[in-house]
């Protein structure tokens, strides 16, 4: 089977303010998939309605319906996202100014957004959260549970082109290779991964977690049906807090940014103790133990080790004393052999 064909694409949104990306995405992408990645949704909810959106080629409008591919959308262009302004401008739209209720009511009911839950689920399930990509190993989750493709993810770590709400990934200890179960023959659905145990389709109708030691992703029904310690995959002990669930609600991101950020905490203490440890030097260590060596006797503040402290019994002090310094110089005779051939001074 050919591989999908991949475009390089420049998204930008200078009329909303969004900071722009350049995303390599597969050709049968649909613009409406690329909307729902490209704006956040709490962007949406508060200003806009999300069919007021739309995107356009060299100034030409696409349809949303329509793949990159069959929008006739070449690799290295640029799509720009607009906001369609309807009333007022001739277009045939009504301004509200015949009736003053309808222009204050206009204003005063929100709109409902018209996103379709089910295809926004979906695509956090199977798409990169960062390049919009469908997901394909290899693949990596990080603290929080979004999932990625990991090539571009290092990529935009690597050129520090992170988005803000990505900010808490600072380098490849922050990313967990995970292991998805493909689902056989599933090459054209939307979905192409389950849960290796029970089977459930990685759509998000189920929940699912990832063990952080192993990488294996599992849905919830397994782990509770198998009640066990180990990986139900590859065996390998695990703890509670390895534990990580994938797109969670609110509340589980909450405590999984709780638990990362004292994992933090811990290891920081470590660095600074150990860093601490090593810049005490001498006279910390001096300090712990009372200026008392090993062998019971004091240190006077200057060596704090002598080789004739650690002489082993039985042994005369000179002998030993002379394996770690020089012969004394008094001892030392100089004869004529000495003074008139090099070899004997050497």
């Amino acid at each position: 089977m050919e591989s999908q064909k991949k475009l390089r694409v420049f998204v930008r949104s200078p009329d909303l303010g969004l900071p722009s990306r350049a995303l390599t995405l597969a050709s049968d992408l649909t613009l409406r998939r690329l909307k729902l990645s490209f704006v956040p949704q709490s962007f949406l909810s508060q200003t806009l309605n999300f069919d007021s959106l739309y995107f356009s080629l060299n100034g030409k409008p696409l349809v949303d319906s329509s793949s990159l591919a069959d929008a006739g959308i070449p690799g290295s262009s640029t799509l720009t996202l607009r906001l369609r302004l309807r009333g007022g401008g001739g277009d045939g739209g009504a301004t509200g100014a015949e009736s003053r209720d309808c222009y204050l009511n206009m204003y005063a009911t929100k709109k409902p957004d018209k996103v379709d839950p089910n295809e926004t689920r979906l695509s956090k399930w199977t798409a990169c959260a960062l390049s919009a990509e469908p997901l394909a190993p290899p693949c990596v989750i990080d603290r929080l549970g979004n999932l990625f493709n990991k090539e571009p993810l290092v990529e935009a770590l690597l050129y520090k082109k992170l988005p803000k709400e990505f900010g808490h990934i600072r380098g490849l200890k922050d990313m967990i290779p995970i292991h998805l179960s493909p689902i056989l023959g599933a090459a054209d659905s939307e979905t192409k991964f389950q849960c290796p145990i029970t089977g459930q389709e990685f759509n998000g109708k189920y929940k699912f977690l990832v063990i952080s030691g192993c990488g294996h992703v599992l849905s919830v029904k397994a782990l509770k049906e198998v009640k066990s310690s180990a990986c139900l995959v590859c065996h390998k002990e695990f703890l509670e807090a390895d534990k990580i669930v994938i797109n969670g609600s609110a509340k589980e991101v909450a405590v999984l940014r709780e638990r990362m950020e004292e994992e933090r905490g811990r290891l920081k203490g470590r660095k600074e103790k150990k860093l601490g440890a090593y810049l005490s030097g001498t006279k910390h260590a001096n300090d712990e133990k009372g200026g008392v060596l090993e062998n019971g006797k004091k240190d006077g503040g200057g060596k704090r080790f002598k080789a004739v402290d650690m002489m082993p019994a039985h042994a005369t002090k000179e002998v030993y004393a002379s394996i770690f310094t020089s012969s004394k110089k008094s001892d030392f005779k100089e004869t004529y052999s000495c003074r008139s051939l090099p070899l004997g001074r050497n």
